[in-house]
């Protein structure tokens, strides 16, 4: 019986998963894969998120954005790199199995199931407001508050909001190339709304609006990066396709690295293009906030009716996406014994996790319904967060200890890149409210609590589901390798892929 430490510490091989084992099916591909890092990003930091950020910090909202690009992008590397070397299904949980150990994944876990699950309520809220903006302009009436808003903002239930979880869930059934291939069309389509978007707004530059361009100093500054940073979520889900996709060693880093220059390019574009065209003062608290821009820069509804058409489509790309990542970060950690089976039980027709994706269906919607948007955002950015964290970590741990592991990416500069990045989360993790951090901290504890009564005992690593797989010995305890084991694994792992 091993001791409560090697139960902590105890690491899942780095190798695909086995032929007994639930596994899903490899059909998305590099483009894909892309579309589903921009589809999962481009939409929440543009089309509603900026009146919440730029109260907090004005005009420097431009620098909030860069910051967290820089940070999400150094981060998006460490990703690059884990991505190639661990390319299985899970995100971040399935990383810090292989580097930190099951008590850590667990934790991890815990953030990412937070990091998803309010990210999807946050960004259907965002729909909802987009939705009535449409219906003004094209009916000339919206849908009552009592339907269209949480109950903190004079509402009762937002019926919006949960339609479209419910529309993402039952893409999702339909099965992961069904579900990839509707979301690029999107993301093409949102794209072109965005660069519509910026075309318009220039139009109607006004430099004033740029003078007090930071009232709160660097701390608005980095503050409005904590709000706006869970806009970057989607550079995590393309690590979630990992047991889907097509060459996952050379198209995970590549889709990984591709989305974000994309990402950072049209985010700061666009905010440069809204605050040009708006002053800083009338973000506050404004709905279909790029709408409303437009229609205030021509005097006529036509170009918020395209952009609330495009935003519609935009973040329902988003939801999509970030429901996707849900489903598969529960499907990994059921298979490893961490949460109950049900969440790893597939469908033979469509090799999807159906019953998962349904539970995760009405979880979310209840959230959507009823909990407000800026706290949903600030929630999701320290899940985001501290996932990023635990990734630029578990690349130095595993540079130590699996040197000759096959990386279809390697970072340069040595440890540098991580540990920037591990700097950048935690200087934004500073900046958040007091309240979402002691939420974040409760919802932690609880699932470790879950994980001691549940999840050390059911784990496969326990129970000797895994210990055919020659690697368990060393992976499945604290004890370091010798390079002679580490060399003889890499044999193995390369003569199991020819």
């Amino acid at each position: 019986m091993p001791t409560i430490a090697q139960q902590l510490l105890r690491r899942k091989p780095t190798t695909p998963p086995g032929a007994g084992e639930a596994h899903l099916k490899r059909s998305i591909g590099l483009f894909s894969l892309t579309m589903i890092g921009v589809g999962g990003t481009l939409g929440t930091g543009i089309f509603f998120i900026l009146s919440q950020a730029v109260p907090v910090a004005g005009p420097a909202v431009i620098w909030s954005f860069v910051i967290g690009g820089v940070v999400a992008g150094l981060t998006a590397l460490c990703y690059a790199e884990m991505a190639g070397a661990v390319p299985a299904s899970g995100s971040t949980y399935s990383y810090a199995y292989a580097t930190l150990g099951e008590g850590t994944a667990m934790a991890v876990g815990a953030c990412l199931l937070l990091e998803y699950g309010v990210s999807t309520a946050a960004v259907a809220v965002g729909w909802s407001q987009y939705v009535n903006q449409l219906l003004q302009n094209l009916f000339g009436w919206q849908l009552p508050v009592q339907l269209s808003q949480a109950p903190e903002q004079g509402g009762i239930v937002n019926i919006p909001a949960v339609i479209v979880i419910v529309l993402c869930s039952l893409l999702l059934l339909r099965g992961a190339r069904e579900s990839t291939t509707v979301n690029s069309i999107m993301v093409v389509i949102k794209i072109a709304v965005v660069l519509f978007f910026c075309a318009v707004a220039f139009t109607g530059w006004n430099a004033d609006h740029f003078h007090n361009f930071a009232p709160a100093g660097f701390a608005g500054i980095v503050g409005g990066a904590g709000i706006i940073f869970f806009s970057f979520v989607g550079l995590d889900a393309v690590s979630t396709a990992g047991e889907e996709a097509k060459n996952p060693k050379r198209n995970l880093p590549l889709a990984i690295i591709f989305a974000l220059v994309i990402i950072v390019l049209l985010y700061v574009a666009t905010c440069i293009a809204a605050l040009g065209a708006q002053a800083p003062d009338k973000f506050a608290n404004q709905d279909a906030g790029l709408a409303a821009i437009l229609q205030n820069i021509i005097g006529s509804s036509w170009p918020g009716t395209i952009v609330a058409i495009g935003a519609i489509i935009s973040i329902f790309s988003v939801t999509l996406v970030v429901l996707y990542g849900q489903t598969r970060i529960l499907f990994a950690m059921s298979r490893d014994g961490m949460i109950p089976p049900v969440f790893a039980k597939v469908n033979p027709r469509s090799m999807t996790p159906v019953r998962n994706t349904v539970i995760v269906m009405i979880a979310t919607s209840i959230l959507a319904a009823v909990v407000p948007i800026d706290f949903l955002a600030e929630m999701t950015s320290i899940g985001t967060l501290v996932a990023f964290l635990v990734v630029s970590l578990g690349v130095i741990i595993l540079r130590v200890r699996e040197p000759e592991l096959e990386r279809g990416f390697r970072l340069p500069l040595g440890w540098t890149i991580p540990i920037l990045s591990i700097a950048g989360c935690i200087a934004i993790i500073t900046q958040l409210r007091l309240i979402t951090i002691i939420v974040f901290l409760i919802w932690t504890a609880a699932f470790l609590v879950f994980y001691w009564f549940y999840g050390r005992k059911h784990s496969t690593l326990q129970t000797g589901a895994a210990a055919a797989d020659p690697e368990i010995p060393y992976t499945s305890n604290f004890a370091q390798p010798s390079k002679s084991e580490i060399r003889e694994a890499a044999e193995r792992r390369k003569a199991n892929r020819k």
